[in-house]
């Protein structure tokens, strides 16, 4: 078995934009979780985005005047992030997501975490370190966000641990989760045509099961004023500000 970071330098990540789709509508979705978040339109100060992939998020982040750094593991993705800033200064770093302290000299306006990356984490101590990492590193008014799926409250059973994710005439992707008492178990099955035959590689690592109430509960605990809701594509939202 992976961890997260293996099974996406060698697995994910160089479909990962093919998974994503039509780039244009996922940015006009990025855009508008920005906007749900209350962000001004335009800004400026310091921006963190963790786990930021190919730039979904940190790239409207700099469009708004933000100063964005960009942390993933997956250099792969982070290449693309690259490729796509153009004109647009973001500055990519590939590393671990619970180092971002390393990479940031000031207080930080906005921390990110979207696309389920929370739950990426090895284990609950790694996020409780992030979380509380976080609260220290926030500007007075500053605002953390993190967008992740809850296993906890509605965990799948039978046929619906089997969730297409994306298919064309070449490709096919396929999860199939198995969730245990603090994890579940991701196997993501890709078949691709090549020469005519299909091949098929699989992969798999463990997520971790959040409960939003405690991540929720970690933030306050921290002194953060903390508000929860639903997201895009059946995620759960946690926003936390710094008074």
């Amino acid at each position: 078995m992976n961890t997260a970071s293996g099974h996406y330098a060698h697995h994910l990540g160089p479909v990962y934009s093919w998974m994503v789709g039509d780039l244009e509508a996922a940015s006009d979705r990025a855009t508008a979780e920005l906007d749900a978040l209350g962000l001004p339109r335009q800004a400026c100060g310091v921006a963190v985005d963790l786990g930021a992939g190919f730039g979904l998020h940190a790239l409207p982040l700099a469009r708004r005047g933000y100063s964005v750094t960009a942390i993933d593991s997956c250099q792969t993705l982070l290449d693309e992030l690259q490729r796509r800033t153009a004109e647009i200064a973001v500055h990519a770093v590939a590393g671990d997501i619970l180092d971002f302290r390393k990479y940031v000299s000031k207080p930080v306006d906005v921390i990110l975490c979207m696309g389920d990356t929370l739950t990426h984490l090895p284990e609950r101590d790694s996020v409780e370190h992030l979380l509380a990492d976080v609260a220290v590193s926030l500007s007075r008014g500053g605002l953390f966000a993190a967008t992740f799926r809850d296993y906890v409250s509605a965990p799948l059973h039978g046929d619906r641990r089997f969730i297409p994710v994306r298919s064309d005439e070449n490709r096919i992707l396929t999860c199939f989760l198995e969730c245990g008492e603090h994890t579940v178990t991701v196997h993501d099955l890709l078949h691709e045509r090549a020469n005519g035959q299909w091949q098929q590689r699989v992969s798999s690592y463990r997520k971790l099961r959040l409960k939003p109430e405690w991540v929720a509960a970690k933030l306050v605990e921290r002194g953060l004023q903390v508000r929860t809701g639903a997201a895009a594509a059946g995620m759960t939202r946690v926003v936390a500000t710094k008074g």
